[in-house]
């Protein structure tokens, strides 16, 4: 075998392994969803569940209102980690970190904002998890459409942490096609 052969082999090789540890990712985070679920039916919440939860739904409805998003909720020093594989995976040591170099440049490169459409929201004690789908149009005209599952830790009505997992296939190619606005 070539070494152009043996090093096409070894790409594909490593593609497989990011997509098979992408979706392990994405299975783990709906079983432990699943989990919640039932623990949720069980048992009812606490005020400062109800509060944290509150609080989360509130920031979607805005977002899907145009009126506001749940990154008003964010801590200043906030430390949002963005799971996975994707352009963007890594941890943001702040609010302003995570918006200057995610938030920013995403919206930067729609045309038509993103609307979330929650599926379920569960809570834990100081966590809630939150599990959506948001769809948009970019400035090229085509549509981006993802499925998040966010990982909120409260304190005080503000999310101090955050873990984010979502498609990063689909969020590289709207990443690296589509050109952000100034």
């Amino acid at each position: 075998m070539s070494s152009a052969e043996m090093a096409a082999v070894c790409r594909r090789q490593f593609l497989a392994r990011r997509i098979f540890d992408a979706t392990l990712g994405i299975a783990a985070a709906i079983l432990a969803l699943g989990g919640l679920e039932a623990r949720a039916a069980a048992q009812s919440l606490t005020e400062t569940e109800r509060r944290n939860k509150a609080a989360v739904e509130a920031g979607f409805e805005a977002w899907a209102a145009g009126t506001g998003s749940p990154y008003d909720l964010l801590a200043d020093d906030a430390r949002w980690t963005i799971e996975g594989y994707s352009l963007a995976s890594k941890t943001y040591p702040s609010r302003e970190a995570f918006l200057r170099e995610v938030i920013r440049p995403f919206n930067a490169r729609m045309k038509a904002p993103l609307k979330p459409a929650i599926r379920n929201v569960y809570v834990d004690g100081d966590t809630v998890i939150v599990f959506f789908d948001a769809r948009g149009i970019a400035r090229d005209g085509e549509p981006y459409a993802n499925t998040y599952a966010w990982f909120l830790d409260m304190r005080d009505g503000r999310i101090v942490r955050a873990s984010a997992f979502f498609d990063s296939i689909a969020f590289n190619a709207f990443w690296t096609r589509v050109t952000p606005v100034d």
